[in-house]
């Protein structure tokens, strides 16, 4: 086992959603499991929230103020933090039927998110998310 892996009050998560509801929950469960949790509902309150905190990893939702805003988010993030794994959370695909993936290199290089998790998202998922990127 490696000794050096993080514990989870050691890993920074900053949380993204206009979903208020989503976002609590979310908030509540990653707190429960002892991570440190920073909320945004909105683009423009995370890009302020980067200018104070550099975040182990970041959740970020698709669509909030603007239909493109989690693409948005994300490319500002890797920009300015090119090492902090972005997980994008969406609803789309069941809401328009049109699938968003980020697993081939095509379509990292212009989803710029690392993972992507379809809503609603399930906590068991989320961790393992976490865990992947942040404990290795």
């Amino acid at each position: 086992m490696d000794t050096h892996s993080k514990n989870n009050s050691d890993i920074s998560v900053l949380l993204v959603d206009d979903d208020v509801d989503f976002l609590l929950q979310m908030e509540v469960l990653l707190k429960a499991n002892e991570f440190n949790v920073t909320t945004a509902s909105s683009q423009k309150q995370a890009e302020e929230a980067l200018n104070v905190i550099h975040p182990d990893i970041a959740v970020v939702d698709l669509m909030m103020e603007h239909a493109d805003g989690g693409f948005a988010l994300c490319y500002h993030i890797k920009k300015r933090f090119p090492g902090t794994p972005v997980i994008i959370v969406t609803a789309v695909s069941s809401e328009t039927g049109i699938e968003f993936d980020a697993s081939t290199q095509e379509e990292k290089s212009w989803v710029r998110a690392d993972a992507m998790l379809t809503k609603p998202v399930r906590l068991e998922q989320l961790l393992a998310e976490i865990d992947r990127f942040c404990k290795k």
